[in-house]
């Protein structure tokens, strides 16, 4: 897993400062001085981030609309569990790419799925994920990069 940028630059800011730095599971806080206490709701105090990781999974399928932005359906590798949907933030060479690669490996639904714009894929298409780290299924997540198995 690979921590975010942003918090790499945070904790480069907490090194230099007196900021404090405290962790809630997957969620990163920081504060403006040592002295601010936490409380619940707005306030100029504390600043709250993400921490994202990327990691592979296996790519089940496409969803194109008109007029929304398409995103990839994900799921474990191995298990085959679906894990949720990335949208796809590729450029246009690489998704260009993966549109023919989801033309040439097209499959059937999996069991249970019922998704009519959805482009279903064989396996073998491994896509790099960005999601929010911490969390079971993905979240905030966009496709980075996908390659073929094998």
């Amino acid at each position: 897993m690979v921590a975010s940028s942003s918090v790499k630059r945070c904790r480069a800011t907490q090194r230099r400062s007196s900021i404090s730095l405290t962790r809630q599971g997957s969620k990163a806080w920081f504060r403006s001085a040592r002295a601010a206490k936490y409380r619940s709701g707005n306030s100029t105090a504390w600043l709250k981030t993400k921490a994202y990781s990327i990691d592979e999974y296996e790519l089940h399928g496409v969803e194109r609309e008109a007029g929304k932005p398409a995103f990839a359906l994900m799921a474990e590798r191995g298990t085959g569990r679906y894990v949720g949907s990335a949208f796809i933030t590729l450029n246009r060479e690489l998704r260009e790419r993966l549109w023919k690669r989801v033309q040439e490996h097209a499959g059937a639904p999996p069991k249970g799925m019922k998704r009519p714009a959805t482009q279903w894929v064989r396996p073998g298409l491994i896509g790099r994920v960005k999601h929010l780290r911490g969390e079971e299924d993905l979240r905030h997540a966009s496709l980075q990069d996908f390659r073929e198995e094998g």
